[in-house]
């Protein structure tokens, strides 16, 4: 077996063990990545794209935000259309800030790239991977690459491998906190430029549909649908003709048509982990957290998390003072419960639920009312969904 010895092995190359990798190599901290997917498989497949402001900041000050700055679509509000008619959340006029589309595998490309340049250690196709002796003080990651057994003795392990990983489960004593909800999203790519500037988020009787987009000329469209729903059943013709259903009407424009090249089914779930740390294991992302796509904070949540632990470790590796370590679980899951609040609001908002009645149905319209309607209502829509401030900003 080759030993390997780092301060900080980190496990999953996604959002959140990147982002991690990034911060501590600007601050002298060194870490090894491992991932057990391939290079070309995490920077291609297809997540969600909604960036943030602070987000999109760290990145840009971090310098890892040229193509960022230079491809992103900037989005200063959004629309909520209901009774076939659309209004505008104005982000910039309510809290002076703004969102980015900008694909997350694209962000995944700008961060390995960054990585490989300084050299630092990023393993793929790792397999067998385990972690051992979580609460000693030399905690070990052993995994297999190339044929080959290897071990990390690591000060600390970073467990950023998803919902499916092995570093929650190592965990002992975790409170599972979860919630399903009784239906899905019918999520498609179309060739086709997107409706809007800006994304619309539309109430309707038949059920939520979403307009987003990933370039000015890829469309990312969502239809809510049931949980178990057979993708075989959705012709791209019946797709486009629910979309139209459920979006049009009211104004004078048509929802652009294309192509589909992509379409899948996303189950949606919100899930938190407690505590999100034991010994020397730290877990980040989706390995301590789910969120519905509604709010889109799935990806900022994670960055969100290992700003906190980078600078917890920051401090303990410049002063030895461990006082944000210990605090890490806690720090997190406060933002953690507000992001799971909004998340479940704004799904709870705009989503048909299989025992709706008539008097569920007026009292989200009169929600929706309300929250286009009041600027204190608008203003606590808009504060959420471009990002909460950390605690220390």
């Amino acid at each position: 077996m080759q030993k390997l010895r780092t301060q900080v092995a980190i496990v999953g190359a996604g959002p959140a063990g990147l982002v991690l990798a990034h911060l501590l190599h600007l601050d002298g901290i060194e870490s090894i990545v491992i991932e057990n997917q391939s290079r070309h498989y995490i920077e291609n497949r297809v997540r969600a794209g909604l960036l943030e402001q602070g987000s999109a900041d760290v990145l840009i000050e971090t310098g890892v935000g040229e193509r960022l700055q230079r491809e992103c679509l900037m989005h200063h509000g959004l629309f909520l259309k209901f009774n076939r008619e659309m209004h505008r959340i104005d982000f910039e006029a309510l809290v002076d800030r703004t969102v980015m589309i900008y694909a997350q595998q694209e962000v995944i490309k700008d961060l390995v790239a960054a990585r490989l340049d300084y050299g630092a250690p990023l393993f793929f196709e790792v397999s067998q991977v385990s972690v051992h002796e979580l609460d000693a003080t030399r905690p070990r990651v052993r995994f297999t690459h190339a044929g080959e057994a290897q071990e990390i003795e690591c000060d600390y392990i970073a467990g950023c491998d998803g919902h499916y990983g092995v570093c929650r489960p190592a965990m002992p004593n975790l409170e599972v906190f979860e919630r399903h909800y009784p239906f899905g999203w019918l999520g498609i790519l179309a060739e086709a430029p997107p409706a809007r500037d800006e994304l619309v988020y539309t109430h309707h009787e038949r059920g939520f549909a979403l307009l987003t987009m990933r370039t000015r000329q890829v469309s990312r469209l969502y239809l809510q649908c049931a949980p178990d729903e057979d993708i075989k059943h959705w012709s791209d013709e019946r797709i486009w003709d629910e979309l139209r259903i459920r979006v049009e009407g009211g104004e004078q424009w048509r929802l652009p048509e294309g192509p589909i090249f992509q379409k899948g089914i996303t189950a949606m779930t919100s899930s938190v982990v407690e505590p999100m740390q034991y010994g020397r294991l730290f877990i980040a992302g989706d390995a301590a957290h789910i969120v519905p796509p509604t709010g889109a904070k799935g990806m900022n949540l994670a960055i969100a998390d290992v700003r906190v632990l980078a600078r917890a470790l920051r401090r303990h590796y410049k002063s030895g003072n461990g006082d944000l370590l210990r605090d890490y679980s806690k720090v997190c899951l406060r933002r953690v419960w507000k992001v799971q609040r909004f998340s479940w609001w704004m799904t709870a908002l705009l989503h048909r639920f299989p025992d709706d009645n008539e008097f569920d149905q007026r009292r989200q319209l009169a929600e929706l009312d309300y929250v286009t309607s009041s600027q204190a209502a608008a203003r606590t829509l808009a504060e959420n969904y471009v990002g909460l401030p950390m605690e220390w900003e």
